[in-house]
């Protein structure tokens, strides 16, 4: 009973912003240089171990890089925007009452951060639109670290939607934004070969390394499977789970076949145009930027993606 008064009060203690922003920077910000990018280096090794090094993985993962400076770019522009303007207005004028910063509230906001990216990965997946940024994030026929950096123009948008709702219930803008980074940089993780299945609990309750392999396939059976950031738990309630079983085959089920820059970045976009353009009627032009990204009206045969 006495410990358990202890951590009450331990959890429910209030934390200053000072010791908020130097765990966070701890986490995410140093991440890389003390998870990422070693790890990255020991990937290249195994793949020149098993005679995998090559042009084109080399290309692609410079490709990954140039997609991420355009991404935050895009980010930090929106982020100014979203961050002074929309989240600290909502903020102030239609959330619950403000909630003290101390474990509990960081815990709370990790988690629902995390349940809020499942939805948000999950639409990003299953309308056209959102599929015309995110495929970017899939299109690489490799899987390392340097994947996680691959990003497409509007993948900084989509997250503001999800959000808010988190600001509503009073959570500091600020806050909300740092849990979502510690989300992103989790999956971060993820992204590698090396590290194979873990122990029963922690592929039970958390997303893997083989858990994102799955969701990075262009097998039929693990499409849009495996939308988790932390926990997988979420896949395995709302049934979107699939276990790694047959070999991952990585990519998109349209490869895209080059290790150009800005032809990975805007691929997604310059296919859903020309989807766009082949739709007939206004009505079904504008379904298809919230239907699925396989869709077209009835009427129509299927068009050619390239």
């Amino acid at each position: 009973m006495e410990k358990s008064a202890i951590m009450v009060e331990f959890l429910s203690k209030k934390i200053d912003w000072i010791d908020i922003e130097y765990w966070f920077y701890i986490f995410n910000d140093l991440s890389l240089i003390y998870i990422i990018v070693p790890f990255f280096i020991l990937e290249l090794i195994r793949y020149a171990y098993l005679k995998r090094l090559n042009k084109n993985l080399l290309l692609d993962s410079v490709a990954n890089v140039v997609t991420f400076g355009a991404f935050l770019a895009i980010e930090i522009a929106l982020g100014i925007l979203a961050i002074t303007k929309v989240y600290f207005w909502v903020y102030q004028n239609i959330s619950l009452p403000h909630l003290e910063l101390n474990w509990v509230t960081i815990l709370s906001c990790i988690i629902l951060a995390d349940f809020a990216y499942y939805w948000e990965h999950r639409m990003m997946h299953r309308i056209g639109i959102g599929w015309a940024t995110h495929t970017v994030h899939h299109s690489s026929p490799h899987f390392n670290m340097s994947v996680a950096y691959r990003f497409g123009p509007f993948d900084a948008i989509m997250p503001i939607i999800f959000s808010l709702p988190l600001v509503m219930l009073g959570f500091n803008p600020i806050l909300v934004l740092l849990s979502e980074v510690f989300v992103q940089v989790f999956q971060t993780l993820l992204h590698t070969e090396i590290i194979g299945k873990l122990v029963k609990p922690v592929e039970y309750i958390f997303n893997t390394p083989s858990h994102h392999r799955v969701h990075h396939g262009s097998n039929r059976q693990y499409w849009d499977k495996n939308y988790a950031g932390i926990f997988i738990i979420w896949d395995r309630l709302l049934g979107t789970f699939e276990p790694e079983v047959e070999k991952v085959i990585y990519g998109i089920s349209e490869p895209l076949k080059s290790t150009n820059p800005m032809k990975v970045f805007f691929h997604g976009i310059t296919r859903f145009y020309r989807k766009l353009n082949q739709i007939e009627g206004v009505k079904n032009k504008l379904l298809v930027f919230v239907k699925p990204p396989d869709w077209m009206p009835k009427k129509q045969e299927t068009y050619e993606v390239e």
